[in-house]
C-alpha cells in the first residue's frame, strides 16, 4: 500500500472505466476496458496526480449496488491498474456499494474508498437510497480493512435530499461522528463546479479534510484549493469532457503545474 498524505493538498485523478458486463452500455470487450482503465492511471501517475480512483462510471443507470459481473470486473480492472502504478488507488463502486468498494480494496491493498451516500438519505433516478455509515464501518472491520480509510460525500451530487431542511454543515457534523477520514462536496452534476460557498462552509466547521469532488479545472483550481484541502477530477480532464474519452496528459499536466505554480 502506497499510504496517502492526508496531511498535504491532494489532486486526486478518476478512472473512468467503460461499461461493465451486465450493464446496459457493455460493448462485450473486457480487453478494451481494462486497457484504457490501465492506460488512464498510468497517464495520470506520470502527469503528477497524487492518487486515482477507479470507478464503475460507465455503468449508468446505476444500481444502488453493483451485481456479480459488474463485482468481478471491478475487482478485475482494480486488480490490473494497482500492478501498474505506484501511488495510491480508491475504490467507488457506483451507485452506493460501499461493501464492494471496501472488499475490493481490501483485497487490493488500496487506501479508500469512495462512498456516495455515507450519511443523507436521498433521492435519484433509481429511488430512495438511505444512509450507509453504520454498516459501511461494520463491514470494513468484519473483512479487517479499518486501515482503509472512508471518503464521504455529503449531498452528493445527481441527488436530491429527502430532507431538504438539513443543511450541509448538519450532513458535515453526521460524516465526522460516523468516522469518515475526508469529506468530499460536490456541484450538482458531472463537470458542475463545486460552489466556493459550500466549500468554505464545510471547511469552517470540519475536523478532517475537505475535498471538491466535481468541476475542478485548470481554471479554476487555484481559487478551489485556497479552501479546500484537495480535489477529485474527472471529465475536465478528458478531450471535450467526454467522460468515455481516455484521460489526456496534456490537460492532466497543465492543470498539475497550474497548482503547483500556485503552491509556490
Amino acid at each position: 500500500m502506497n499510504k496517502l498524505d492526508l496531511s498535504k493538498k491532494l489532486i486526486i485523478g478518476m478512472v473512468h472505466c467503460l461499461p461493465f458486463p451486465g450493464t446496459v452500455k457493455y460493448e462485450d470487450d473486457m480487453k478494451k476496458i481494462a486497457s484504457q482503465a490501465i492506460q488512464d492511471a498510468i497517464t495520470l501517475e506520470k502527469a503528477g496526480v497524487d492518487a486515482v480512483i477507479v470507478e464503475n462510471m460507465g455503468d449508468d443507470p446505476f444500481n444502488e449496488v453493483l451485481d456479480n459481473a459488474q463485482i468481478v470486473a471491478l475487482a478485475s480492472v482494480s486488480t490490473l491498474v494497482a500492478q501498474k502504478i505506484n501511488i495510491p488507488i480508491g475504490i467507488d463502486a457506483a451507485m452506493n456499494d460501499y461493501e464492494t468498494a471496501l472488499s475490493v480494496a481490501k483485497v487490493i491493498d488500496a487506501d479508500f474508498v469512495r462512498i456516495p451516500v455515507f450519511v443523507d438519505t436521498v433521492e435519484y433516478y433509481g429511488g430512495i437510497i438511505e444512509p450507509c455509515a453504520r454498516e459501511a464501518l461494520l463491514h470494513r472491520k468484519k473483512i479487517n480493512a479499518e486501515n482503509v480509510k472512508i471518503f464521504a460525500d455529503i449531498q452528493v451530487k445527481h441527488t436530491h435530499m429527502l430532507l431538504p431542511t438539513v443543511s450541509i454543515e448538519d450532513s458535515a457534523k453526521a460524516a465526522i461522528d460516523c468516522g469518515a477520514d475526508a469529506i468530499i462536496v460536490t456541484g450538482t452534476h458531472i463537470g458542475k463546479e463545486t460552489p466556493i460557498e459550500i466549500i468554505k462552509r464545510v471547511k469552517a466547521m470540519s475536523s478532517i479534510p475537505v475535498l471538491a469532488g466535481s468541476g475542478v479545472k485548470k481554471e479554476n483550481i487555484r481559487e478551489q484549493l485556497e479552501i479546500a484541502d484537495g480535489a477529485i477530477v474527472g471529465s475536465s480532464l478528458k478531450i471535450d469532457g467526454i467522460i468515455t474519452n481516455p484521460v489526456s496528459y496534456e490537460l492532466t499536466k497543465e492543470l498539475i503545474d497550474n497548482f503547483r505554480s500556485f503552491q509556490e
